[in-house]
């Protein structure tokens, strides 16, 4: 028999027994829907811990730091590793710049000062980089413009910077909150005083003379962003080592308490930002920098958790989707056999007619199939459909935010990976059955009705 006779054979069979094939048909849909809407969930909830990751900061960077202390700006604790661990120093600049995989390096140094605007002070972090490596690390600036590799005095504002000033002067400074000031206009005072301003200090010894004043100017405010660009103000990594020296000279003895600082001194640079070309080659990348003896941190750390949360979620909520898809297979098994006992005498006659016990394999396999493939695709748009009214209602809770995180996404691997698992779902429930009528003697056959 041809493919054709057969395929037109196995949908007449279907159509004979209408409300039987459509109960069956209606488990496969009730199956697949249950598993793609349950593992649509849990990829949007994947999607959503990553952008919500990628809102704290670029994906692509990875912060080394030494082991020589405890706690990084990355907010990771590490501890000593060996009685020689490598140095954050030009040498380690340039080793990681030929690591492949590497599209820049930028070391940082960190300082924390008071920066003054007329009576309005602000205590602010302030890195110190490389104005050259800006663009290439995502810096983009909203007003102003970013550092050149010639400015010293200059500072590049993080997008909240402006917005935290205050006066301490007043009797409470913070009643009325923080108040914003104009950081490309007015006139700026860097300072490692964080008394300066105030009514009264702590120290009253005559003979104490706090650290000095730094006139510097505003060039630059950074484009909003929730991680630390947002925060922090930027200057010249050259004119940053200058001030910390200054300072230094005149209350060194307050520097050197703590063994913070005096673990910092064993390192020319706090934190060396390494950029890849690729999230794809972040993971790499990083394992190679450990091997070197470093301890490095990147937003994949956490993205790797993540998804090991949303691993374990996808198999129980597609385990509770697969119950329903294992019983309409049940449905399909069941059909399949009454369907020959039905068509006994059909099967003998086909039999001494000379039809192949292949062709009558194929004609069952082929009517299990096709109840897989039309319940897969049904169950498919039945699947959108839930997702759209979930994401919809899910969107007017959430008062129609734009950029509101999705309940339901369905990838397009996953739809066509469904209709496809519904087909062989069928053809499998279907096999034992047409091996059943591939088996049954002709004689036999014919003589049971």
């Amino acid at each position: 028999m041809k493919n054709y006779d057969l395929i037109l054979m196995s949908w007449q069979n279907l159509k004979r027994r209408k409300v039987r094939t459509f109960l069956t048909i209606t488990g496969v849909v009730i199956g697949t829907a249950s598993i793609v809407i349950m593992l649509s969930l849990g990829f949007a909830m994947d999607q959503a811990f990553k952008e919500q990751v990628a809102s704290m900061g670029d994906l692509t960077i990875i912060d080394v730091n030494s082991n020589f202390y405890y706690g990084s700006p990355a907010g990771s604790s590490y501890s000593r590793s060996g009685p020689n661990p490598p140095l954050l120093d030009d040498n380690a600049v340039a080793a990681f710049s030929q690591i492949p995989g590497v599209k820049a390096v930028m070391p940082q140094k960190y300082g924390y000062f008071r920066i003054v605007a007329g009576k309005m002070v602000s205590d602010v972090q302030v890195i110190g980089i490389v104005p050259e490596k800006l663009e290439d690390f995502g810096f983009e600036v909203a007003e102003g413009r970013l550092l050149n590799p010639g400015d010293k005095e200059a500072l590049l504002f993080g997008s909240y910077v402006s917005q935290n000033f205050y006066n301490p002067r007043l009797k409470d400074p913070y009643m009325n909150g923080p108040v914003a000031v104009n950081l490309l206009n007015d006139k700026l005072l860097l300072t490692a005083d964080f008394e300066y301003g105030q009514r009264q200090r702590s120290n009253n010894d005559p003979s104490f003379k706090p650290p000095p004043l730094h006139e510097v100017k505003g060039v630059g405010i950074l484009k909003e962003s929730y991680d630390e660009k947002g925060y922090s103000a930027y200057i010249n990594i050259s004119y940053l080592e200058k001030i910390l020296k200054e300072d230094q000279k005149q209350s060194l003895k307050e520097r050197q308490r703590g063994s913070f600082n005096q673990n910092q001194n064993q390192n020319k640079y706090d934190v060396i930002k390494v950029k890849c070309h690729d999230f794809k080659q972040v993971q790499e990348v990083q394992e190679k920098i450990k091997a070197m003896g470093y301890q490095t941190y990147s937003l994949t750390d956490m993205i790797e958790s993540m998804k090991k949360a949303s691993r374990t979620m996808q198999l129980i909520l597609g385990g509770i989707g697969a119950i329903s898809l294992l019983v309409a297979a049940l449905g399909i098994t069941n059909t399949m056999i009454m369907s020959i006992y039905e068509r006994t005498r059909e099967i003998g006659i086909m039999k001494v007619l000379g039809a192949k016990l292949a062709d009558i394999k194929k004609m069952f396999l082929l009517e299990a199939g096709m109840i897989g493939f039309i319940g897969g695709i049904a169950g498919l748009a039945l699947s959108y459909l839930v997702s759209f009214l979930l994401n919809k209602i899910g969107s007017s809770m959430m008062g129609s935010m734009e950029g509101a995180a999705k309940i339901s996404v369905i990838p397009v691997y996953l739809a066509i990976g469904s209709v496809v698992f519904a087909t062989l779902v069928g053809l499998i429930s279907g096999y034992s059955p047409a091996r059943r009528a591939m088996k049954l003697s002709a004689l036999e056959a014919i003589r049971i009705e």
